[in-house]
């Protein structure tokens, strides 16, 4: 794949790359839409990637271009990056990464660069290409510059970045992309960041499914609402237990401020926010806020026209999916004789409240999971976002082949749609490495 990237770089610029970098894409086991509250998740890196081949070059301009046709080329001048959050094109993601190492170190002629992307994630998947690509991006402006960091500090610098584009991430994609170590998923905590080694249980398989529903998390508002309903949320809890609100951002502040259990903080959930949607008008009365103070200061820019909010669902999946995470973390290293048994109930009881709770399934989701766990998956849930993407399940290995066979047959081959994508849509992964830079020798 290296040769052919070069070959094609060579064709395409004129002269050889200098240097290469990849970042992986993730599937996340258990920890849905938890990582923007502070709570800890537990990710793994796939095989899937993204490659840049690298030349830097003595003009302050950067020229994209990408191995698959249907991504446009695309240059600019160094020195001014304009990220166009209305349309989340490809190079957008590439701009994030280079400006946030621009911007950590204050660079004022930083390097131009030939660049020639190829990847293997599928995008709009919830296997995470676009922070895979924001991650590679920053590795290579990080390289070009002659500029070193440690691998935490990039996926500080690289979770803040992707902000650009207009997604409130909460950091995990970032993380895995640089943190992951091959043969071991992750334990990755917030505030400070760090990761923890989960062994997963030899006997069983994790299969990454393609529902072949696109979701992009920037073009969409699905994602920035829910994060604002967590946020929303924070505040009415705080207030009711006399904290101060104004301070609290994350449902994990409002739990280590009270100093109790996740168990003690869905008693207090039940308490005190009831399951109705809350009006805008309910939320400003709460908090005794007028309208204008609880856009300007509370909501973000594309959540401003949103007139209804669920809290309770919201923070109940939160703290409920915080303490899985927990628990599955705890099954991988204890090790029980019916360890794949109880860490697929957990799969199964997450994927539950993101349908119900969460609501960012969608009938294709639900129909995928279906069929995984009729053909045999102990646990099976969405992965990602959700509102499309892809589904995750763990298989015991011997049945791996005639589920990967049945799979196919009922979701792939019935479909005309979905036929020729088969191939790159379904497939059984472990645990990769994280993101690496490859010299020319």
């Amino acid at each position: 794949r290296l040769q052919k990237l070069k070959e094609m770089f060579i064709s395409k610029f004129g002269s050889a790359p200098k240097f290469y970098v990849r970042a992986p894409g993730r599937v996340n086991l258990i920890g849905e839409h938890i990582d923007y509250c502070g709570y800890a998740v537990l990710p793994m890196a796939i095989e899937q990637d993204i490659l840049i081949a690298v030349e830097p070059v003595k003009t302050q301009v950067v020229q994209l271009a990408n191995t698959n046709s249907l991504y446009l080329d695309f240059s600019t001048s160094v020195n001014n990056i304009q990220i166009n959050k209305t349309k989340p094109q490809w190079h957008n993601y590439f701009l994030c990464g280079l400006k946030g190492i621009q911007e950590h170190f204050g660079l004022n002629n930083p390097t131009g660069m030939n660049c020639l992307l190829d990847g293997t994630i599928p995008p709009s998947s919830g296997l995470s290409s676009s922070s895979a690509l924001v991650c590679c991006a920053g590795l290579v402006t990080l390289r070009a510059n002659g500029k070193t960091l440690s691998k935490v500090e990039l996926a500080e610098i690289c979770t803040k970045s992707e902000r650009y584009i207009g997604t409130e991430g909460g950091g995990m994609d970032q993380s895995i992309s640089f943190l992951a170590e091959e043969g071991t998923a992750k334990l990755i905590e917030f505030s400070p960041l760090r990761a923890t080694d989960v062994r997963l249980p030899s006997g069983a398989a994790f299969v990454i499914a393609n529902s072949c529903v696109e979701m992009n998390k920037a073009a969409t508002s699905h994602y920035n609402i829910r994060v604002m309903e967590c946020r929303l949320a924070t505040k009415l809890l705080s207030k009711s237990k006399g904290l101060d609100w104004k301070k609290m951002l994350r449902l994990h502040d409002v739990q280590s401020k009270l100093g109790v259990s996740l168990e003690e903080m869905l008693t207090i959930v039940e308490e005190v926010l009831h399951p109705e949607p809350y009006s805008t008008e309910e939320i400003c009365k709460c908090l005794g806020i007028s309208l204008e103070e609880l856009r300007s200061q509370i909501l973000s820019q594309n959540t401003q026209d949103v007139s209804t909010f669920k809290l309770h669902q919201r923070a109940k999946h939160v703290y409920s999916e915080a303490a899985r995470v927990l628990e599955f973390k705890k099954i991988c290293n204890e090790a029980p004789a019916n360890a794949i048994q109880l860490l697929g109930e957990l799969m199964n009881q997450s994927y539950i409240s993101c349908r119900e709770m969460y609501e960012c399934s969608c009938p294709e989701l639900d129909r995928l999971v279906d069929i995984c766990l009729q053909f045999g998956a102990i646990g099976s849930r969405l992965t990602g976002a959700g509102w499309g993407g892809c589904t995750v399940s763990m298989v015991p290995t011997d049945k791996l082949n005639t589920f990967l066979k049945n799979v196919k047959k009922a979701y792939y081959q019935t479909d005309v749609q979905r036929l020729p994508l088969e191939n790159n849509s379904l497939f059984a992964t472990k645990p990769g490495r994280g993101a690496l830079v490859f010299v020319e020798a």
